[in-house]
């Protein structure tokens, strides 16, 4: 090495250029690697941590913290948490509930409070917006009876026993309610009414539909991969643009030709009616419905079957299957037994690309998928726009997260990720 000498004397250190011993000058030299190494994924973890960890973690923080209720009424939250929940408080938490709701209507802030208990009692909100309207008119004791006096609903033991749970800034109702369950007055986890239940069959619909959209993909893009990785390379290439035509389409145009082909005057319908296979009278509904919003996804997520296959296949050798046939096995026991087996890869990464897209899938199921094709997105999307029940779609977005990363931990025992190939 030119940077290093041997010191003057027999028995001393290695010396760099500079006069450092060597072993100091290894460890700048490791020291600064890294940094620079540090420095160069540094905008991928910032970008990781910002588009990322935060999001889920300010997500999965929403989804148990709710401070609205504390935030507004302050005073009567400290003193809910101290009462024993038996029945219905005496004059003194009734005292600090006057006192609170008149400082919410001078802050005008009664809404939220009132709309945190709505979330656990169903038509509690005008109860809050009401009284606190007329609470200046109670300008002394007692307190509780003239509360009372405003609405009677204050002397309801249930209601005062949900204010004491949501007291707390810390709740697992909004996982509950992700699950069709909830508290009762005693504190027990109890189901839903059966008309209310309806989380748990959208998120068996939404596995369900994504498993069938991506078995579908993967009937039809394998033969297309197939056929792409054997043609001479100019063909292969023209048709490649084809299957990669639909990326260079709007998401929401693609959608929005599949309305005009599936509705009832629709070209498709036109076509089974024209063939003779269906009557005029009993054309197919084949939109706003699972069949729509099946068909649709199938068309939109095909290219992110086929290119994971292509990639692979096109690197099996094609004297494999040749040398098969000539061992004595015929074109089925070959394909079966020699060529399949190595496009495993390929069918791997596919079919996890297209199973998680598909779990989250929103813009074409809430265009063509009506009431019964909707996904378990479009309810995360109707809580964080219309009913604004932010810490409702965090708990089930939390919810869908848990179960990706309990599928993919399961495909890793079973296929293992080691052995996905995209290309």
């Amino acid at each position: 090495m030119s940077d290093v000498t041997a010191d003057a004397g027999p028995s001393g250190p290695l010396l760099a250029a500079d006069g450092t011993p060597l072993k100091k000058k290894l460890a700048q030299t490791t020291r600064q690697a890294k940094i620079r190494a540090l420095l160069l994924t540094a905008p991928l973890v910032v970008f990781l941590l910002a588009g990322f960890v935060f999001p889920i973690g300010q997500m999965l923080w929403r989804s148990i913290h709710n401070p609205a209720f504390s935030d507004v009424l302050p005073n009567l939250a400290v003193a809910l948490k101290t009462w024993d929940g038996g029945g219905v408080p005496g004059e003194d938490i009734f005292e600090i509930a006057v006192a609170d709701l008149k400082q919410s209507r001078e802050d005008r802030s009664i809404g939220r409070a009132a709309t945190r208990v709505n979330y656990e009692l169903p038509g509690s909100r005008s109860l809050f917006t009401s009284t606190a309207r007329k609470v200046n008119k109670i300008d002394g004791p007692p307190y509780k009876e003239k509360l009372i006096e405003l609405d009677k609903d204050w002397d309801d033991p249930v209601l005062w026993s949900i204010l004491k749970r949501v007291s707390n800034d810390y709740t697992a109702s909004f996982y509950l309610s992700a699950v069709d369950r909830k508290y009762d007055v005693n504190g027990n986890i109890v189901s839903e009414a059966e008309v209310q239940q309806i989380y748990v069959k959208l998120f068996m619909r939404t596995f369900w539909m994504s498993a069938l959209i991506t078995f579908l993909c993967f009937l039809l893009a394998f033969p297309v991969s197939y056929l792409l990785s054997v043609l001479p390379l100019r063909t292969s290439n023209l048709l490649m643009i084809l299957v990669l035509l639909p990326f260079w389409t709007s998401l929401l145009v693609r959608t929005t030709a599949w309305i005009a082909m599936l509705q009832s005057e629709g070209v498709v319908n036109d076509i089974l009616v024209t063939t003779g296979l269906v009557g005029d009278e009993n054309r197919a509904q084949l939109i706003y419905n699972q069949t729509g919003t099946i068909i649709a996804m199938t068309h939109i997520l095909l290219p992110f079957m086929i290119l994971p296959l292509y990639s692979v296949m096109k690197t099996i050798p094609p004297s494999y299957m040749r040398a098969a046939r000539s061992l004595g096995a015929n074109s089925l026991t070959a394909f079966r037994r020699v060529y399949f087996p190595q496009t495993v890869p390929g069918i791997a990464a596919g079919t996890l690309l297209v199973f998680i897209l598909s779990i989250g899938f929103y813009i074409t199921p809430a265009l063509v998928g009506g009431q019964d094709g909707q996904m378990i997105s479009n309810l995360i999307a109707f809580h964080m726009q219309s009913s604004l029940n932010w810490s409702l779609a965090a708990a089930l977005g939390g919810i869908l997260l848990a179960s990706v990363l309990i599928l993919y931990w399961l495909y890793n025992k079973l296929v293992g990720v080691d052995n996905l190939k995209f290309g």
